[in-house]
């Protein structure tokens, strides 16, 4: 479904992404772990084109990107397909909780606001938000601010969800509320690429592990061969360390 052939990323004279392939099949769920560093996050924004790879190829479904020869209407295309749930939220303060789902919704959708609306309650309900409809963000804790930016992603029915590390920003004790709602939505079997750094999570949800350091995929696999018995020195490192500051 998801194709990710030969992407590279530079800022200027530090190369981020090293060539990266990834496959992900629909209703996968996808972990990518990884240090800080290690471009997950600027592949997810690769993915979704807020980052423009120098070089490669990203195909969904029938559609075929070359991003070393964008256009904008391919970039528009590759932009519906996904959509991305963010560290820090994202949400336009000044606008309420339902009007920051329904925004996308009207302004690249083109749908009425009464659908929109229609669509927006659907998917706050799912979120365990209903009862926030008309809260500005500031109201919000962040584990709602974060569940709204779901609903937002949700809303838009693409073909793949982006999460980039979605409960770093959040107090420890609001990271299960949205572990909750994710784990949900994987059960729905909506296809989804999520970089985090909850192992717990990782290994109960995804049905794909991969890790990346350096720019480069070390290694990938079931989550039982990652975390059970992963062949790469630097992947035990990496887990070992985890594992051990968890503990601490």
């Amino acid at each position: 479904m998801i194709t990710i052939t030969n992407i590279t990323k530079s800022f200027g004279n530090t190369e981020v992404l090293k060539g990266i392939d990834l496959k992900v099949e629909k209703g996968d769920v996808v972990v990518i772990l990884g240090p800080s560093g290690s471009g997950k996050t600027t592949l997810l924004r690769c993915i979704n084109y807020l980052e423009k790879p120098n070089d490669g190829e990203i195909s969904i479904g029938e559609f075929t990107m070359n991003c070393k020869h964008p256009n904008k209407q391919g970039i528009l295309t590759l932009r519906k397909k996904t959509a991305m749930v963010f560290q820090n939220y994202n949400l336009f303060k000044h606008k309420t909780v339902i009007e920051n789902v329904m925004e996308g919704l009207m302004i690249v959708q083109k749908k009425s606001k009464e659908v929109a609306r229609q669509i927006s309650l659907q998917m706050l309900e799912k979120v365990g938000l209903a009862n926030k409809l008309d809260a500005f963000p500031s109201q919000l804790s962040g584990g709602q601010q974060q569940r709204v930016g779901i609903a937002r992603a949700l809303a838009l029915n693409p073909e793949v969800i982006l999460f980039d590390e979605p409960t770093s920003a959040l107090d420890p004790e609001l990271v299960g509320e949205v572990l909750e709602v994710i784990r949900n939505i994987a059960m729905e079997g909506i296809t989804m690429i999520v970089v985090t750094h909850e192992m717990g999570f990782a290994r109960e949800v995804s049905n794909h592990v991969v890790f990346m350091d350096a720019g480069v995929v070390v290694e990938e696999g079931k989550p039982h061969e990652i975390f059970g018995s992963p062949r790469e020195e630097r992947t035990k490192q990496f887990l070992k360390r985890i594992t051990s500051n968890h503990i601490a």
